[in-house]
């Protein structure tokens, strides 16, 4: 009973021992990753190509959910509000769940779902099939040459693309207001403009900048750390997807706490 008492603590002290290594290991890469951008070459090249395939690429889906977001969102606060006589209050409140939370929220769970899956699966490949030993052999660092460009191509897109969300939803709430509530579409863009501020908007724009780090940096860790064949790139993507996701949602909450505290 003892040694069996023994052995679950060591289980305990090792696992906590492990998740402490992962986590000086994912700071290190960040650290690493924010050295390379402002020390020897910078691949420009490589950046606006990770724009492009990262961002420009993930245009179709944000609009999807945007619009998604913005004809359900109105539709269901309208019906509510209708109940207390407050359909005028409904531009306010979708606009302001749109800005601060729902548009920054949902693109990042969806990008991170697009584009953490392809950032781990293709450096998974290459770690697998030795190619970044290779990079490493050509005396170039492939944190340099992989993390860094696909990091700032994420921190870039990603509040643009939720800049992309927000109008696309604040076009699907007007719909929704002209043809189910009769809110004109000049009462409703006057509510949206006179209800969201400028610190709404950065709260937004900030969330998808941290989102868009968080994607890409454990993206790119667990592939640089990929084992194990095309089993092992299929357990990173998994593992990606998830723990980003879970990760954009509990940070979601810290930093919406923060901005609350700041501007009320």
């Amino acid at each position: 009973m003892k040694a069996h008492f023994q052995a679950a603590i060591d289980d305990r002290i090792e696992k906590a021992k492990d998740f402490f290594i992962f986590v000086g290991e994912i700071f290190s890469l960040l650290f690493q990753t924010i050295k390379c951008t402002f020390s020897g070459k910078f691949y420009t090249a490589r950046l606006m190509e990770q724009i492009n395939l990262l961002g420009f690429g993930s245009t179709s889906i944000t609009v999807v959910i945007g619009l998604t977001m913005g004809l359900v969102m109105t539709l269901n606060f309208g019906y509510g509000l209708t109940k207390f006589g407050g359909t005028l209050y409904v531009p306010a409140v979708v606009s302001l769940s749109l800005a601060r939370e729902m548009a920054p929220l949902f693109t990042s769970l969806l990008v991170a779902g697009r584009v953490g899956s392809g950032i781990a699966a293709e450096i998974g490949a290459m770690n697998v099939n030795q190619q970044v030993d290779a990079i490493r052999a050509l005396g170039t660092s492939p944190i340099r040459v992989l993390v860094v460009p696909r990091f700032w191509a994420m921190i870039i897109s990603l509040p643009l693309l939720t800049a992309l969300s927000f109008a696309v939803g604040i076009i699907g709430g007007m719909i929704v207001c002209k043809t189910e509530f009769d809110i004109i579409p000049g009462f409703y863009l006057f509510k949206v403009f006179s209800t969201v501020k400028l610190h709404d908007y950065v709260s937004g724009i900030f969330k998808s900048m941290v989102f868009g780090g968080i994607i890409t940096i454990f993206a790119c860790y667990k592939g640089l750390n990929t084992k194990d064949g095309t089993k092992g790139v299929g357990i990173t993507t998994t593992w990606v997807v998830v723990t980003a996701s879970i990760l954009i949602l509990v940070t979601d909450f810290f930093i919406s706490k923060i901005f609350l505290v700041i501007w009320n």
